[in-house]
């Protein structure tokens, strides 16, 4: 194989023949996971345009693409800025990896190099192969259903897995047909209000729980509407909502592309809370996944009873950072000692700060970055 060498470009700069190469090596991988159309080239191209600015300027969102000189071999974007970089799209970003030829060998420090950054910072790396093996200082599970042959042979694998979940839906939704009227769902849907109230509901969430409104910086919002508005047939936001007697009662914002449709909004009505419509809808979504090209629902991290029991697969990502000898690194580092320390500790939850802390704070740069 010829010297490999990175070039850096903006995603709205990507040529229609790199668009293509880049789709055609997602397709290729073998790992399922990069099927996520958080790695696709789409989601880079959505990302920048929600935050672009007049001007340009030297920071935003860019694509390292890993050429021979021949072809292209490899692409990763991220967001640069100052002295580091992060996923692009982050906090919303819930996978991260270098989409690559096999066989690929590049150096992690050459892409930082490349970058124009000190360090770059991930969350969610899809890190078992490729130049990020190795970087991540912890781990965490994102849970995933693959559908099979259908959604009857996924039931019955949850049932001889001893899951009573699904059976528990359908008891459910008996119930709240009977008490509460007729149950409705809508896959796909354009309605503009229900697609206002999953916002204000997850807005209210973060208010309830103390956390920032990740809606509240402009590009936030014009991420979620361009892809909610997408008409385009290989990637963007799909509206999934349950009504109960004429209410919407639960609605998912998913984002999709390929074979994947990924868990992404979720949020329900609290007069409904006693029905489980988040969970009657992820029921009703695997059940039309039947009907279409996806075969694989992705859940996302997050240690939660209903993600262990729907899925039949996982998929683990880290989180960490790869640096160059610089003050950036540096300051990482110590800020990762502190918190491995603090987690060694047999303090229950306080030892839990320093990650908590961090995590927040790589969530406010991320959200202010643009």
């Amino acid at each position: 194989m010829s010297a490999l060498h990175i070039e850096v470009v903006r995603p709205q700069d990507l040529t229609p023949a790199r668009l293509q190469r880049w789709a055609e090596l997602q397709s290729q991988q073998t790992d399922a996971a990069y099927d996520s159309p958080f790695l696709s080239p789409h989601w880079a191209r959505a990302v920048e345009r929600a935050q672009a600015r007049t001007g340009g300027g030297a920071r935003g969102v860019r694509v390292a693409v890993v050429t021979d000189g021949a072809q292209d071999l490899g692409f990763m974007a991220a967001h640069v800025g100052g002295a580091t970089a992060l996923p692009a799209g982050a906090p919303f970003c819930d996978y991260q990896g270098l989409v690559a030829a096999p066989g690929v060998e590049i150096d992690a420090r050459a892409i930082v190099s490349a970058l124009r950054v000190q360090r770059l910072d991930f969350c969610h790396m899809l890190d078992d192969s490729g130049p990020f093996q190795g970087f991540s200082h912890g781990e965490s599970v994102s849970y995933v259903v693959e559908i099979g042959e259908s959604y009857e042979a996924y039931a019955a694998e949850r049932r001889a897995a001893g899951v009573g979940l699904l059976k528990d839906c359908d008891k459910k939704r008996r119930k709240a047909e009977r008490e509460l009227g007729e149950v409705v769902f809508t896959a796909f849907n354009r309605s503009s209000s229900d697609y206002d109230q999953l916002i204000a509901w997850k807005r209210a969430q973060l208010r309830a729980t103390g956390q920032f409104d990740l809606f509240q910086p402009g590009w936030t919002r014009r991420l979620l509407a361009d892809l909610f508005e997408s008409r385009d047939p290989d990637f963007g936001a799909a509206l999934f909502t349950l009504h109960i007697g004429g209410k919407l009662a639960a609605a998912h914002l998913h984002l999709r592309s390929g074979r994947t449709i990924h868990g992404w909004l979720i949020a329900h009505n609290p007069e409904f809370e006693r029905s489980s419509p988040g969970l009657l809808l992820f029921q009703d979504i695997l059940r039309w996944m039947d009907t279409t090209p996806y075969s694989r629902l992705d859940l996302g991290a997050g240690d939660y009873r209903f993600k262990r029991e729907l899925a039949n697969a996982e998929v683990r990502v880290g989180h960490g950072f790869v640096g160059v000898l610089s003050p950036a690194t540096l300051l990482r580092q110590a800020a990762y000692s502190l918190r491995r320390a603090a987690e060694a500790l047999p303090l229950g939850a306080a030892s839990e700060l320093p990650g908590k802390a961090m995590r927040r704070v790589d969530r406010l740069r991320g959200l202010r970055s643009a």
